[in-house]
Formats: C-alpha cells, sequence, structure tokens
C-alpha cells in the first residue's frame, strides 16, 4: 500500500495566500468603512437640501451639519468619544493675531438624559477634558494632529483657512474583540480623514448657500425697493407733467389771445390776462423750487436764513396768501394766536413755506367748513397746528404722508393738484429748524397737521448762521409756492439814465428782449450782445457803467470772460452782475470767485435786477 506523508516535501512551495477568514474580514471592514462614508455623504447632502430650501441662519445650519458629523461617526464607531470645534480668531492688545478653537460638540452618551459628557484626551503635554463650549488652544489641538495615531483632524478649505477641529478620543482595543473590530481600528484613520474632508466640503457648500440666499434676498428686497421707488418716481412726474401743462397751457393761451391779429381786449381784460399768466408762472417756478428744494435738503445743500421773526404778523401774511381759494371754495378761515408768543427764530421764507404747504393742503382736502392755524406754546417749543374739516386721511396713507412723491390715491383720482413732495419738503425743512411735523386724522373727521419749532435756534442747527440764500433771497419770491397767490408786481419805477450804457450779453432772445425793454423804460442805454466775440467788438466802441453777463454763451463761458476782463486793465473796474440759471450752493460763490461784483438766479426778478443795476451804476431809483 502506498504511504502518504502528511509532512510537505522539501521542494514544496509553502501556500502563503491569507486565509478566506481573514479576507473576508478585510472586505467586511473596508464595506463597513466606505458605508459610513456613504451613509455620512447622504447626510449631509440632506442638510444641504435642507438649507437649499429655507433661509437658516448661518449657526443653526453649521451645528445640524456638526451635530450630524457627531452623529454618524459615533455610529459607525459604535463608541461615545468624538467632539468638533469650531475656530475664532482673536486678537490681544499688542499681542499677535491668536487662534483659538471652542468645543461646539461633544459625542452624547446614550443614557436617558443625554447629557454631554466630557472627553478626555491625552496630549505631549498634558491631559484634556474637552466639555462642551471648552476652549481648547491651537497648540494642542496641533500635538492631536501630529501625534501617531493622531487624533485630530482640522477642517479647512481649499484656501487654508480652519474652520474647525475634527477630535476622537484613543482608547486601547480589547483583546477580546473579535479581529473584525481590530480590522476597523486600522481603517479608522482613514475614516476620520475622509470624515473631515466631506464635513469640511459640506461647510463650504453651506457658507456659499448662505452667501448667495442672502444675495438673493438683498437683492430681492432691492429689486421690491427700485420698483417701488420707481412707480412713485411714475406717478411723480405724471403728477408733475399734469402741474406743468395746466399752468403753461394758461400762459401760452392767454399769450396767443394777446397776440391774435383783430382781437382787441379792452385794457381791463388786458390786465386780467396779464394777471393770470404772471400767477401761472409763478405756480411754475413754485414747482420747481419744490423740487429743488428737496434735492437741496437731500444733499445737505439748503441754505437757511436765522432771523428773529414777528410771528403774528408773518401768520397774517400767509392767511392772506390762502384767503382767496378759501373764498373761492366757499371756506371759512380761522387764527387763534396765543398773546405771549410774539417772535421767535427761524428762516422767514421756510417758515412761511411750510405754513403755506399745510394750509394749501388743508384747503385741497376741505370742500365745506373750515380751515385754521392754531399758534400755542409749549415750554421751549412753538406749536403751528394747521387743522381742517375735510376729508381725514387713513392710517394706511398716514404711515406713508411724508414720504417724497407719495399722494393719496383719492386725490390723485380726483385730479388734485400737487406734486407729492410738500409734505417730504416740510417736514425736512422743520428738521433743519430742529423741529418736527405730527398729525392727527380719521377718515371723514378732518385733520390735524402740527409743525413744531423751537423758539431759538442753537449755533449750528439747519446751516451756517448769516449765508447769503443762493441767487439772493430777496429778490425769490414764490419759493416753495409761497407767492402762487400774490398780486401782479407794482408799477415800474422809471428815472432819467439816459446817459447811463448798460453792456447786456446773453445767449437767450427772449430774456434779452425783457431785460432790455424793462431797463430802457427805467431810462438806460442797453446794448445787446449775443456772444463772446460781439462782447469784445461791443467793448472797443463803449464803455459801460455795468455789463450783465450769461453764463452760458454759445462760443464761451461767460466766468472765463469775467476772469478775462479781470486781467484787462482797461476793463478790471467794470463791475459785472451775472445772470444764470445756476441756483444750487456754491455757484454764488464760484460766480464772485470768478470776478464776479454780484450774482441774480433765473426766471429774472426785475425789481431785484434795477436795484442791482442802480446800485453798481450810482443812478437813483
Amino acid at each position: 500500500m502506498q504511504q502518504y506523508s502528511s509532512l510537505p516535501d522539501q521542494n514544496s512551495q509553502i501556500d502563503a495566500r491569507p486565509k478566506p477568514l481573514t479576507t473576508i474580514q478585510q472586505l467586511r471592514a473596508r464595506l463597513w468603512l466606505e458605508s459610513s462614508l456613504n451613509q455620512l455623504q447622504s447626510r449631509l447632502n440632506d442638510c444641504l437640501l435642507s438649507a437649499c430650501k429655507t433661509v437658516p441662519q448661518a449657526g443653526a445650519a453649521e451645528a445640524e451639519i456638526f451635530q450630524t458629523v457627531v452623529n454618524e461617526i459615533n455610529s459607525a464607531v459604535n463608541s461615545s468619544n468624538l467632539a468638533l470645534t469650531d475656530c475664532a480668531v482673536g486678537i490681544a492688545l499688542f499681542e499677535p493675531q491668536e487662534t483659538v478653537a471652542t468645543v461646539c460638540y461633544v459625542s452624547c452618551s446614550l443614557s436617558s438624559n443625554s447629557q454631554p459628557l466630557f472627553l478626555e484626551l491625552l496630549t505631549a503635554e498634558k491631559k484634556l477634558l474637552l466639555r462642551l463650549q471648552e476652549v481648547i488652544e491651537l497648540e494642542y489641538l496641533q500635538q492631536l494632529e501630529n501625534q501617531q495615531p493622531p487624533s485630530a483632524w482640522r477642517l479647512a478649505d481649499d484656501f487654508g483657512n480652519v474652520m474647525g477641529w475634527l477630535i476622537i478620543a484613543t482608547a486601547p482595543l480589547n483583546s477580546a474583540r473579535e479581529s473584525l473590530i481590530k480590522l476597523q481600528a486600522q481603517l479608522k484613520s482613514q475614516l476620520m480623514v475622509r470624515s473631515a474632508k466631506l464635513c469640511t466640503t459640506a461647510l463650504v457648500q453651506l457658507r456659499n448657500i448662505l452667501y448667495w440666499q442672502r444675495r438673493y434676498q438683498q437683492l430681492s428686497n432691492s429689486n421690491q425697493e427700485l420698483e417701488r421707488t420707481n412707480q412713485l418716481k411714475n406717478q411723480f412726474l405724471a403728477n408733475t407733467s399734469h402741474e406743468i401743462r395746466t399752468p403753461l397751457s394758461s400762459i401760452i393761451g392767454f399769450t396767443h389771445l394777446l397776440l391774435a391779429q383783430g382781437y382787441e381786449p379792452t385794457k381791463e381784460r388786458q390786465q386780467e390776462y396779464l394777471n393770470i399768466i404772471q400767477s401761472s408762472g409763478k405756480h411754475l417756478l413754485g414747482l420747481i423750487n419744490d423740487i429743488l428744494d428737496l434735492s437741496k435738503i437731500e444733499a445737505n445743500q439748503l441754505e437757511v436764513q436765522w432771523e428773529t421773526i414777528d410771528v403774528p404778523m408773518l401768520c397774517s401774511n400767509v392767511f392772506a396768501l390762502v384767503k382767496e381759494k378759501a373764498a373761492n371754495k366757499g371756506l371759512k378761515l380761522r387764527l387763534k394766536l396765543d398773546p405771549d408768543i410774539t417772535t421767535l427764530v427761524a428762516d422767514p421764507l421756510r417758515l412761511k413755506q411750510m405754513l403755506l404747504n399745510l394750509l394749501f393742503n388743508a384747503l385741497k382736502f376741505t370742500s365745506k367748513g373750515s380751515v385754521g392755524l392754531e399758534v400755542a406754546s409749549k415750554g421751549l417749543f412753538v406749536d403751528f397746528t394747521v387743522w381742517d374739516t375735510g376729508t381725514g386721511i387713513s392710517q394706511e396713507d398716514q404711515a406713508q404722508l411724508f414720504e417724497p412723491y407719495f399722494q393719496i390715491a383719492k386725490a390723485v383720482a380726483g385730479g388734485g393738484e400737487g406734486t407729492g413732495l410738500g409734505l417730504a419738503v416740510t417736514r425736512k425743512l422743520a428738521q433743519i429748524h430742529g423741529g418736527s411735523v405730527k398729525v392727527e386724522s380719521e377718515v371723514n373727521c378732518g385733520s390735524r397737521f402740527t409743525l413744531v419749532l423751537p423758539f431759538k435756534q442753537e449755533v449750528g442747527v439747519g446751516g451756517d448762521e448769516g449765508d447769503e440764500g443762493v441767487g439772493g433771497d430777496e429778490g425769490d419770491e414764490g419759493a416753495g409756492g409761497a407767492g402762487e397767490e400774490q398780486s401782479s408786481s407794482p408799477p415800474l419805477p422809471f428815472t432819467l439814465s439816459s446817459s447811463v450804457d448798460i453792456l447786456l450779453v446773453e445767449n437767450d432772445l427772449p430774456n434779452a428782449n425783457l431785460m432790455q425793454i424793462y431797463l430802457r423804460k427805467l431810462g438806460y442805454q442797453v446794448t445787446w450782445v449775443k456772444n463772446a466775440a460781439e462782447m469784445w467788438e461791443a467793448l472797443a466802441q463803449l464803455d459801460p457803467v455795468v455789463i450783465l453777463m450769461d453764463v452760458h454763451l454759445p462760443d464761451g463761458n461767460g466766468l472765463k470772460l469775467v476772469q478775462q476782463l479781470r486781467e484787462n486793465r482797461q476793463y478790471q473796474t467794470i463791475p459785472v452782475i451775472v445772470q444764470t440759471a445756476m441756483a444750487m450752493k456754491g455757484d454764488r460763490e464760484t460766480c464772485l470767485a470768478a470776478g464776479v461784483n454780484d450774482y441774480i438766479s433765473k426766471p429774472i426778478d426785475l425789481p431785484l435786477l434795477a436795484s442791482l443795476v442802480a446800485k453798481y451804476s450810482k443812478a437813483p431809483i
């Protein structure tokens, strides 16, 4: 019988392949790793998807990601020995920048109370007991990261910015555990490295989501505000177009009647037509002044003139301006003055403008009954209360009443005049004066608007004290609508000054004709030229006592011409008065710096023009 030996032949090879059980355990360990990572990836994706659907707070969203990472790794390694930190950068006084981390999550026990436990870690220098909100310094985190095996993994983005740390406590393996657990322990470092990478990616994606959500919300809010502003401005343009076309229709129409061949109205009719033309022109000027006033106020360029005002006299003057409109509507005007109030310090033109805006509004929304003004003392302040028995204002409209361009819907639908700027300008003027405007109203129960102003002005409130008004305030009739109801101008102050030559440099034909006719009726000799070239030709033949200079000329800038005149000994002493449509803050100073003697804004106030010409020509008026 043939014998078989159980010993291997000396020349045979030993099968060194791993046992099937070992291979299966390694495969299971590898599958455990990939399955855990896939589960973590899936849970993080759910977090990000949730963040996309809502607008979470950054802290809450990151907390959800941190908690997810802790839970999934705990589940994978079947232990409660994990922590997450977030990083903060602090700067101590006179010390370099220092980065520290705060423990934001410590894995919870599986007990019923589920309170966070401390996490015990051993570094090269000391034992760390990490609890929730515990501060751990950067050097200890780096030690945990560099020790073998590592116990900390940083969460750093592509730019090297550290957002936090993932920490795990290392516990000795129980020798009784299965070999699979040992193999999993060997892969634990890979699990932590790749988990940290997944967590980092999720944090970066979350921050991108939050950033774009905030940007979207900001853009959405901006678009809504722009749309609302656009609607208000469209409404403003429509109202302004109506306001401009109405007086222009009167101006053009009545001018056409006066110029029509074969139509010879009586002198009384002519006077009536001219009064309408003048009133319509002042209405246009008031509209323009409202727009300019709001622009100046918002640009902090409005100048005010502080004066001691006679309150009873100013209120009487204001009532005189609204008396005719009240009479036309059959309304009674009531004025009640506190006898103890005699004066206050304010800008008289602007105070008149504020009161007129409130009174004209009251008249516009009152069809029967009365409109009144009450002036009462309230400590250091004086209350100007304009009341009416009109339609009243809803609470919804009151909330927007003082916003630029806003108009009450029923007023717009009813064809009420106005641009929606009056109350906005009034409130801003009151604030410049150190005061305010309040409103009390109920629908169908009338309204009460109270302008609150201090009796005295502190230094620096509302502008520089004593500043000269732009364009010569003494002739600025009807600023902000203050002169809409004024009567026609007084008769021309004729004088005999036939020997006085005036050189008028003006590009606009109608304005030139107006000033020529007016000054010639005063007895002046006026030579009109249209541009710079003609001015130099005229100066070679004339010796004018005053030059009236337009700023905008077709072949040059009027201010540069003034500078050239001042550089020429022959002409440097001739007084120059600039007439210009520029009316913003600093324009007057710019003109004076160029060598101009005085400044008058368009539309030209003829009496003011006569006064300035007489002043510099030394001719009596």
